[in-house]
């Protein structure tokens, strides 16, 4: 039976550096002055149609952007809190390590649409952009999450006529009515048609992107607004799948429940509590999925969850190859 279950390829792609305070981040720690350098990764998924051959190419999140100068202003300001920070290698620069360029990619997925994970939308003229539910709001600015200076958006980043908002999962037995925005704009089809919700084992929310099981969008909310994750199957023989996990969490001793979620207070007010995630329950609900995930596995096979800032997962992948064109 296995032998009939199509993969995807995923590779890492190297897109810049941060450093960031660990205060904010985890708890508890012993040095409040900690800081730690960290990879904003991306990741290049290939599938190839059992049925066609055809090879669909996209990315998950473009990391951070080659100039700081690049951004807006109030992100640009933010970026000095993060200093030691690296534009370079960017995703452009990656792809090129195994004879890609941005007209080679059929689709970007955003995580979510934090500075450090959209890089430069504006280098793929001819790519199609998917973001979860609630993320045009935020950069329209009709939603705000005034949960840290992390959180300034740019209401041009994405081109209106080649992006695509899915629709919110269903709430508890309430249906999804509503459609995916941009969906009627885009001259090319979605691999996935009009995309729906549904259920994957202990995984309440995901999308089929193929229809054949190999790659997975998963409603990881929590974090920001239309924060997704990625349920990739890379192996059949036997089944392993890979989870890119975005922001879910920033260090993995929060995922294996040996550290906490950090808040701290505001500096303008101290009565005012802040946290790193918008919704810090739903985020820890998300973490708890992931890591029954990662500690059960699906019925059929392990997982592999890769957070997006893991320092950690990021030296061992270079040292095992797992950079473009290498993979994973």
């Amino acid at each position: 039976m296995t032998g009939s279950l199509n993969t995807v390829s995923v590779h890492a792609l190297r897109a810049g550096q941060l450093t960031l305070p660990e205060r904010q981040f985890i708890s508890p720690i012993e040095d409040s002055d900690q800081r730690k350098t960290v990879p904003s990764l991306s990741f290049l998924i290939q599938h190839e149609a059992s049925s066609t051959g055809k090879v669909t190419r996209l990315i998950f999140d473009l990391g951070i952007r080659r100039e700081p100068e690049l951004y807006a202003e109030p992100i640009r300001q933010h970026t000095t809190t993060r200093q030691p920070l690296h534009g370079h290698p960017d995703v452009i620069d990656s792809l090129s390590l195994g004879g890609l360029s941005s007209s080679d990619i059929d689709f970007v997925i955003l995580s979510h649409v934090h500075w450090d994970h959209v890089g430069m939308p504006s280098d793929f003229a001819d790519t199609s952009f998917i973001v979860g539910n609630g993320s045009l709001d935020l950069l329209s600015g009709k939603k705000q999450t005034n949960n840290g200076g992390h959180s300034h958006f740019e209401n041009d980043l994405l081109p209106e006529d080649r992006t695509i908002e899915l629709p919110a999962p269903p709430n508890d037995d309430v249906p999804v009515v509503e459609k995916a925005r941009g969906l009627t704009k885009l001259s090319q089809s979605l691999p996935f048609g009009q995309p729906l919700w549904k259920s994957f084992e202990t995984l309440p929310h995901v999308i089929d992107v193929f229809s054949d099981g190999s790659l997975m969008i998963v409603d990881a909310p929590g974090h920001l607004p239309g924060h997704i994750n990625l349920l990739c199957r890379v192996n059949v023989n036997p089944i392993r799948y890979v989870y890119l996990a975005g922001d879910a969490c920033h260090d993995r001793r929060i995922l294996i429940g040996e550290k906490g979620i950090a808040e701290w207070p505001d500096s303008n007010n101290p009565l005012k509590i802040r946290c790193i995630h918008a919704n810090r329950d739903k985020a820890m609900q998300t973490i708890r999925m992931i890591r029954n995930l990662e500690t059960h596995g699906t019925l059929l096979g392990d997982v592999e969850v890769i957070l997006a800032h893991d320092a950690e997962w990021a030296d061992s992948a270079n040292l095992e190859g797992k950079y473009f064109p290498g993979h994973l």
